[in-house]
């Protein structure tokens, strides 16, 4: 995993918690700039500071070896970078609120869903290659949670 990928990762707890570079900068001790650097896929962080930022979002690190892929045309590229509209819509109660619906009736954790569901709707806005107005943004996620709750199965 590359440091655009671990930066997306990164933005992606960050926005689904619904928190500011600056609060989670403070509370694992880096500054901002260094925080922001590394969500934009920039620098090359400690596994001291990637400990610390799990931790001030509410996740452990994880650091695992894995066999080299034989074919580097089958491995996934970084995701899209999430949109601002997109990290403002995720710092909403009502976008918890929703997440955390979605997460219960799909029975999954919510801090593992969120994550997800931001990554999801910034695929989508990239494959749409539009930007996201708010409203277009609750739109998808009311759909989704219209699916999540109410599926066609259960008609």
């Amino acid at each position: 995993m590359g440091t655009a990928e671990v930066g997306r990762q990164l933005r992606a707890l960050r926005t689904a918690s619904g928190r500011t570079v600056a609060s989670v900068a403070l509370e694992a001790g880096l500054s901002v700039p260094y925080v922001a650097n590394l969500e934009n896929g920039r620098g090359n962080p400690t596994l001291a500071a990637l400990g610390h930022l799990a931790e001030a979002l509410g996740m452990q690190l994880v650091i695992s070896l894995a066999p080299a892929e034989e074919d580097p045309a089958a491995k996934p590229g970084p995701g899209p970078q999430i949109p601002h509209s997109l990290v403002r819509l995720g710092r909403t109660a009502r976008f918890r609120q929703a997440a955390q619906m979605i997460s219960d009736h799909l029975g999954i954790d919510p801090a593992d869903f969120t994550p997800k569901l931001v990554n999801t709707l910034a695929m989508i806005a990239a494959a749409l290659q539009r930007d996201m107005a708010e409203a277009d943004w609750w739109r998808l996620v009311d759909a989704l949670t219209l699916i999540a709750t109410c599926p066609a199965s259960s008609i």
